[in-house]
């Protein structure tokens, strides 16, 4: 990373980069030397006074203006991926048990790389790549990591709306190492197949491993339902926790056929899970049977700020049905994966839902990602997934 300038922010605008916090929106920017900075080229960030805060990269076409990749002084930009990424390595090794090797490597801004998303899948790396900083990084990265983890293949998967924001194109295909199109790996001891070419993210939600580990200490004897089931991985912790029946909706066929796959692969007789084809909140309305314990984990529901309002009334509608298809005193585990829809509000439409169900709840938990998803503790933006496990009170 070469430093191209400096951005100057105005007076008293320094408080959220001084607590912390990596993002620097446009407003808070008084100039920029020299003024005529390309998308994604590093700066050193100094405040009204010119105190060097710390460094990072610029995009003058985008309200993130700045991202940080470090606070303060003594950071040094050519050495600022391999430190960022082996800090992520020695945290992992910490984190995650030997019956799991798929986690997420680098987690952006949480582990100071603003815009880079790593995911392991066994000695597979999938990156995601979401900035103009972060894309002028790529052979930086993919150096590193052929040098730091040495993975079998390197695959690219960089697309989304924080893309299209920046103003670039999907990008994916293979980086370094062997074609891979798909692989098998192990979560919770239990056998996962990954399409590393069309799955959802980087081919599976690793955010809720730790959220399946608890659906597994429930499920014993319980009929269980999972909502936006994607390719079973809620399905397959409840099989292993002893369910006695499990339905899995999703309405994308592809998902179902990698759902059946998994089963299969921990020895699940077809009938141990019925999938269902369909819509949502068509198929909540339409059930007779009552389950107990059931998962809700729908795709995003606001995609932008303007999202925000219509997004609380589906997550709404859909608690409300949820819960009309609880048994008595059975559990719900829904989530809210909306970066612009905050968590205290899907904590309101959730509340609003049980009013309209005429229901009682017991909060049991309050629900995210896994120690491998880290968050800085000045950036609550980073905060996307929110969940609770609810307990009828009958």
């Amino acid at each position: 990373m070469t430093i191209a300038g400096s951005v100057f922010l105005k007076k008293g605008r320094d408080g959220p980069v001084r607590g912390g916090n990596p993002w620097i929106f446009s407003q808070a920017i008084a100039r920029v030397e020299p003024p005529a900075l390309a998308p994604g080229d590093g700066v050193e960030i100094r405040d009204a006074d010119g105190y060097l805060l710390g460094i990072g990269y610029y995009n003058p076409n985008t309200t993130i203006a700045v991202r940080v990749l470090g606070f303060g002084a003594g950071l040094d930009p050519d050495q600022i991926v391999e430190r960022r990424l082996r800090d992520a390595v020695r945290l992992r090794s910490q984190i995650i048990g030997a019956d799991t090797n798929c986690y997420r490597l680098l987690n952006g801004d949480g582990d100071g790389l603003s815009g880079v998303v790593a995911d392991c899948y066994g000695d597979v790396v999938v990156i995601q790549l979401l900035t103009n900083g972060a894309d002028r990084m790529r052979d930086e990265i993919v150096t590193a990591l052929e040098r730091v983890v040495a993975p079998r293949a390197i695959v690219e998967r960089s697309q989304g709306a924080v893309r299209r924001q920046e103003g670039l194109p999907n990008r994916a295909g293979l980086l370094a190492g062997e074609p891979m199109a798909q692989t098998v790996v192990m979560e919770n001891e239990t056998k996962v197949a990954v399409d590393l070419e069309q799955g959802q993210k980087t081919g599976y939600f690793l955010d809720q491993r730790e959220n399946r580990l608890i659906v597994r200490r429930l499920a014993r004897s319980a009929r269980v339902l999972d909502i936006c089931c994607y390719s079973a991985g809620f399905i397959l912790a409840a099989l292993a926790g002893g369910a006695t029946s499990t339905v899995g909706v999703d309405t994308s066929a592809r998902a179902l056929g990698w759902a059946r796959r998994n089963l299969e692969l921990n020895g699940h007789h077809a009938s141990a899970c019925a999938l269902v084809q369909a819509e949502a909140a068509r198929y909540l309305a339409a059930a007779s049977d009552r389950f107990d314990l059931v998962v809700l984990d729908p795709p995003p529901l606001a995609r932008s700020i303007k999202d925000a309002e219509h997004a609380g009334r589906l997550y709404v509608e859909l608690n409300l049905l949820a819960m009309r298809a609880l048994a008595p005193g059975g559990r719900l585990m829904t989530f809210s994966c909306s970066a612009h829809f905050r968590g205290e509000d899907f904590i309101r439409a959730v509340r609003t839902a049980q009013t309209r169900a005429q229901r009682h709840f017991r909060m049991l938990a309050h629900l995210g990602p896994g120690p491998d998803h880290p968050v800085l503790l000045g950036h609550p933006e980073g905060e996307y997934l929110t969940g609770v496990l609810l307990a009828d009170l009958g």
